[in-house]
């Protein structure tokens, strides 16, 4: 078990610090990323092909294993159609991302690094998450 905790902390900094470096914590490159007819800035498709790409690779090489290193087996998802909540959620998702300039990755590696718009956005993500598991919540 101290192995896969060791591990999860391991790939957690490595990602805030992919986030950090890229300055993908700076809403404003987000939001300047989206500003297509303003003052555009490409630095977040860069970043993003960047992912993609490495992530294409280590998928395949991955999933080719019969089981990860510190699991029993593969935690992959169990659907993989695309409903009326996946639609309605990428589309909530979208727009507080577009409103705001964060997504909780990033919002997250901000707030701990004390980024005051990150501090701002954390309370208005948690309350968000609670709302949905009150939605969620069976009757």
């Amino acid at each position: 078990m101290k192995a896969g905790i060791l591990a999860a902390f391991a790939s957690g900094a490595l990602f805030g610090t992919g986030l950090a470096v890229s300055r993908m914590t700076d809403r404003t490159v987000i939001l300047g990323f989206l500003d297509v007819f303003g003052d555009f800035d490409p630095s977040l498709a860069f970043v993003m092909a960047g992912a993609v790409a490495v992530t294409a690779v280590a998928f395949r090489v991955v999933l080719k294993m019969p089981a990860p290193a510190l699991a029993a087996e593969f935690q992959l998802p169990a659907r993989d159609s695309i409903d009326w909540r996946l639609l309605l959620g990428a589309a909530i998702f979208g727009a507080g991302w577009g409103v705001a300039g964060f997504c909780p990755g990033p919002m997250l590696v901000g707030a701990a690094a004390g980024v005051r718009d990150a501090l701002i956005f954390l309370p208005a993500m948690l309350a968000g998450s609670l709302v949905h598991r009150l939605l969620e919540r069976p009757p």
